[in-house]
């Protein structure tokens, strides 16, 4: 009796073992993360993030959901820190045990989150991270877990160049940048070697702290240079406020910038912003846009500014869904196979297909004005 009561409470552990390491694909739900910059100095693009994913999730839930589940979407502030993006990564991997997580836009905050992801065994879709290291580390080896959406700043300094150079016509240009943000010192580097191999020469190069608001002395260094052209390749609030200061001190060249462009800068540098040129991965105007952009008005009651986020952020639920569904599981293994994958996959603003480094193969680029209160469509570009 003593062996066979032994043996039925072995059998019994077994099964309670099974039970709770299968738990987190066995229930009538699809757990999926979201990291946003929800406050601090990117918060404008958070919400924008947050707001698109809850938008997309309720889209599929209510279409029946993925393989017959509902998606519960679970959330966290990583308020623009490092830190506060680890901690919430390893909530959403460790506590949470969520199938992939997705966002947030910074490429520090992707890149400090990193090793979570691949420790943990969970997919990351970053939304707007464009600096290399994202998706490959310092030796240049795929990081197997990290994937992104968006094109890179190599991709945006190419273009950012070769507009000063052809459409601009400038000869010199000045950069001013933000000596703490991995995405501003990449973009840096990037348009700085492919201007000067267009034959341009950069004549001033001035860094900033992220939480600097005052720019002066760094402007009054580029203002004696006398620069063809200014170049900011920064995100967040430093960059309207930065415009605004480069005008006020008689800086009236075309100023240019990266993906960090959106509506709330207007609220803050006014007419400054009109003869600014920044790079973007969608057009407003794009005809496929409107629907998803009439959508977003109405669930929100607000007009969606920072588009490029919000753009992003469903299109990568989307992506996801697909992942999931090619793999016919929410198991995260089976998952990040499907998304290393992922060939012409239709999305709202492109289609879709990975490369050997998880990155997004031959997107197009756009440019856009900032003319009289808005940014417009100005040309579309690929790098050469």
């Amino acid at each position: 009796m003593r062996k066979i009561m032994l043996l039925f409470l072995g059998l019994l552990l077994l099964a309670l073992l099974v039970f709770f390491t299968t738990k987190r694909f066995a229930g009538d739900t699809i757990k999926i993360g979201e990291i946003a910059t929800v406050t601090g100095d990117f918060a404008a693009y958070g919400v924008a993030e947050v707001e698109s994913v809850k938008m997309a999730v309720n889209e599929i839930n209510e279409a029946g959901g993925i393989l017959g589940k509902k998606i519960k979407l679970i959330m966290y502030d990583c308020r623009t820190r490092n830190e506060d993006m680890v901690n919430a990564a390893r909530r959403l991997v460790q506590q949470d045990k969520v199938t992939a997580v997705i966002g947030p836009s910074g490429s520090g905050l992707c890149i400090a989150a990193s090793p979570i992801f691949n420790q943990g065994k969970v997919s990351h879709l970053g939304t707007l991270p464009t600096n290399p290291k994202v998706t490959v580390d310092e030796q240049g080896k795929v990081k197997p877990y990290n994937f992104r959406i968006c094109f890179l700043d190599p991709y945006q300094g190419k273009i950012l160049a070769a507009f000063a150079a052809k459409d601009l016509k400038a000869q010199t240009a000045a950069i001013l940048y933000d000596v703490s943000s991995d995405y501003s010192q990449g973009l840096r580097e990037f348009f700085t070697a492919d201007y000067e191999a267009a034959g341009g020469k950069i004549v001033a190069n001035e860094g900033h702290r992220g939480e600097d608001v005052d720019f002066r002395a760094q402007l009054t260094k580029i203002a004696l240079a006398k620069p063809d052209v200014l170049c900011i390749p920064t995100m967040g609030k430093c960059l309207p406020l930065a415009v605004k200061q480069a005008r006020e001190m008689g800086i009236d060249v075309p100023i240019i910038g990266g993906d960090g462009y959106g509506d709330f800068m207007w609220e803050i540098a006014g007419k400054s912003m009109n003869n600014t040129f920044w790079i973007s991965h969608v057009a407003k105007e794009d005809p496929a846009l409107q629907e998803f952009f009439a959508k977003y008005e109405k669930q929100t009651g607000t007009e969606c500014q920072e588009f490029m986020n919000a753009v992003m952020a469903y299109d990568c639920v989307y992506w996801l869904k697909n992942a999931i569904e090619t793999a016919q599981s929410d198991d995260p293994v089976k998952v990040r196979d499907a998304l290393e994958k992922t060939e012409n996959l239709k999305l709202m603003h492109a289609t879709l297909t990975m490369d050997e480094n998880h990155d997004p193969k031959n997107k197009d680029g756009y440019i856009l004005e900032a003319k009289d209160g808005k940014a417009v469509f100005f040309k579309k570009i690929k790098a050469e």
